[in-house]
């Protein structure tokens, strides 16, 4: 699966979306919570990029808007639609299945929007992504191995991607016994 299938939306407009999913809400709303959240250190979202970004989903008819008198002045107020929702549980459903063990702003997107999909599809997911990254450390393991005898700075090229691997597969194993006992709650459940 190619790149640009498995990110169907940029990754600014994936958080932005992302968070008018989670209520209806205005631009400053999306930029107090990006910054409560502490999003503006993993993400490439500036302040007055967001309405832009607004007007490109209302464009593409995954969110709606209205305007609101709020404190005596009008402000936009945007909802996601029926459309949004789907491309939205597509984008979270593919990054999260597709993710291969590497520092991803879209995996941590969409990791944060977890409750957008079941339990069953979270399940499938992250044992999709654990194979995917265990077959990769296999293959990282293999050619770690008939390097052996060149010099660390070679070594070290697939050492480093072999322990960052190892340690995703437990976090994903981790996450997969948590959501498989049903004490994982997530987003309104918790």
């Amino acid at each position: 699966m190619s790149e640009e299938e498995i990110i169907g939306l940029s990754h600014v407009s994936f958080v932005v979306l992302g968070l008018v999913a989670e209520h209806p809400c205005h631009g400053k709303d999306i930029n107090k919570r990006i910054e409560e959240r502490g999003m503006r250190s993993w993400t490439a979202i500036g302040r007055s990029s967001i309405y832009g970004v607004l007007k490109n989903l209302k464009k593409k008819g995954l969110v709606e808007s209205w305007i609101e008198e709020e404190d005596n002045r009008a402000v936009k107020i945007y909802q996601i639609t029926i459309e949004g929702k789907e491309v939205l549980k597509t984008q979270i459903y593919n990054v999260l299945s597709n993710f291969v063990g590497r520092n991803d702003h879209n995996f941590y997107t969409a990791f944060a929007m977890l409750p957008v999909l079941s339990q069953e599809e979270q399940i499938e997911v992250f044992t999709k992504s654990l194979n995917k990254i265990k077959i990769h450390k296999k293959e990282l393991e293999k050619m770690l191995k008939h390097n052996a005898h060149n010099k660390l700075n070679v070594r070290g090229l697939f050492e480093h991607p072999i322990r960052i691997l190892g340690a995703d597969i437990k976090f994903l194993e981790w996450v997969l016994e948590e959501i498989k006992k049903g004490s994982g709650k997530i987003g309104s459940e918790a």
